[in-house]
């Protein structure tokens, strides 16, 4: 069975007719020594660690924000989540030269003749285009998420997640498959020659210009240096004022922050005297802001970081979620619920976790940077905890129950 499979698979296919061998199909239509092996092995080497690094960081994000049972993620250090949405963000940013490159150095394969010489080269190419479709999905859709711009109809998250694993397994089939290209690329020293063509292709010596090695490696790395450069300011600080392409910049927003969801957008413009903060529990608790100023009050400097992988460091002072659990009769590390006034949306309520809890660092804040907290920052009461995803810090917060 096993011979007879190969024997299918290796079987020639007919050639098309040499009167189609126009335009890019033609012998020697190819003539820069740049699209080589020993070039696409190297770009590869890069783009394949890319893509590692977006897929751990991305899959720990989305476990965080969709945690299994058997899932855990620290409240300490508060700014863990930080470095690792920012480095997803940033890796996938620069990813897209990288792939963009690679794809230059080896387009001339698309055009190799004849295109499919058996079965097996046939499902070989095919393969490929899920490789090259998945990666150019995964990255195209980061980036429209990025800007808050969704034209396609499906739901972003669970889109990504998915198109990820496949993404991630066709790299690692392709890695599989060309292995021993792939060495043989990076064994290589010097002058490397094109990519394998038929030996009755050679590229005439016709006086064509090509790039040289040197330039075509600075201008790949000037390109991964600029993307990166223009947007990682919204996540490293010192770096604004120069990333131009940053959607967002700390220090600029309401109370020196930047807003993802505004009051309006979420239907929360007109919280009147009679609020209350519900807190279940064996002593049920209704506290008005007065009741909430009478506790006592605690500051914590701590992020917030936003899954399109903005951050900023602010001043929070508000009741320790603790002491409000406590005086309810809840045991310390209750995990609890927290419910907005917000009405709708896929994160109007989120979990907080036994570790966050017991951290001394989370809040049911009421004030940012000294003032009473903007409308558009959760007001009258906000959820900030350390190192979780902005989306899981609740505004305007009504209720807290045990999970």
């Amino acid at each position: 069975m096993s011979a007879r499979l190969d024997r299918l698979l290796g079987a020639r296919l007919p050639g098309p007719p040499d009167g189609l061998r126009r335009g890019p199909f033609r012998a020697g239509a190819f003539p820069s020594p740049l699209h080589s092996e020993r070039r696409a092995a190297r770009v590869g080497v890069w783009l394949g660690i890319a893509f590692a690094v977006c897929f751990v960081t991305g899959l720990t994000s989305h476990l965080i924000q969709h945690p299994p049972g058997w899932f855990w993620w620290p409240a300490s250090p508060s700014w863990l989540y930080r470095l690792t949405q920012g480095v997803h963000v940033a890796t996938g940013l620069a990813a897209i030269p990288l792939f963009l490159v690679k794809l230059w150095t080896v387009y001339p394969k698309l055009f190799e003749w004849p295109p499919a010489g058996t079965p097996a080269r046939l499902i070989s190419r095919l393969s490929i285009l899920v490789l090259v479709g998945a990666g150019a999905m995964q990255l195209l859709t980061g980036l429209i998420n990025i800007a808050e711009w969704y034209p396609f109809g499906f739901f972003f998250t669970t889109a990504h997640y998915w198109t990820g694993w496949i993404a991630i397994g066709a790299v690692a089939v392709h890695v599989g498959a060309k292995a021993p290209q792939i060495r043989r690329g990076l064994a290589r020293r010097g002058a490397a020659p094109s990519l394998p063509v038929r030996s009755d292709d050679a590229a005439p010596d016709d006086g064509v210009p090509t790039v040289g090695r040197r330039a075509f490696v600075l201008a790949a790395g000037l390109g991964v240096g600029a993307v990166t450069l223009a947007t990682v300011g919204q996540t490293l600080s010192p770096l604004a004022s120069v990333s131009l392409l940053s959607p967002r910049v700390p220090g600029i927003g309401p109370q020196g922050l930047p807003v993802r969801q505004t009051a309006r957008r979420a239907r929360v413009t007109d919280v009147g005297p009679d609020y209350r903060l519900l807190v279940d529990g064996p002593t049920p608790l209704q506290l008005t802001l007065d009741d909430l100023g009478r506790l006592p009050q605690r500051t914590v400097r701590l992020p917030i970081t936003c899954v399109e992988g903005w951050s900023a460091e602010a001043g929070w002072t508000g009741v320790r979620l603790m002491d409000v659990l406590a005086a309810a009769g809840l045991p310390a590390g209750t995990p609890v619920v927290v419910e907005s006034l917000q009405q709708g949306g896929l994160y109007r309520t989120s979990t907080v976790a036994a570790p966050h809890v017991r951290s001394p660092l989370t809040l049911l804040a009421t004030r940012l940077n000294g003032e009473v907290l903007a409308a558009d920052h959760g007001y009258p009461v906000r959820l900030i905890a350390p190192n979780r995803p902005g989306v899981l810090q609740t505004k305007w917060v009504h209720r807290v129950r045990p999970a």
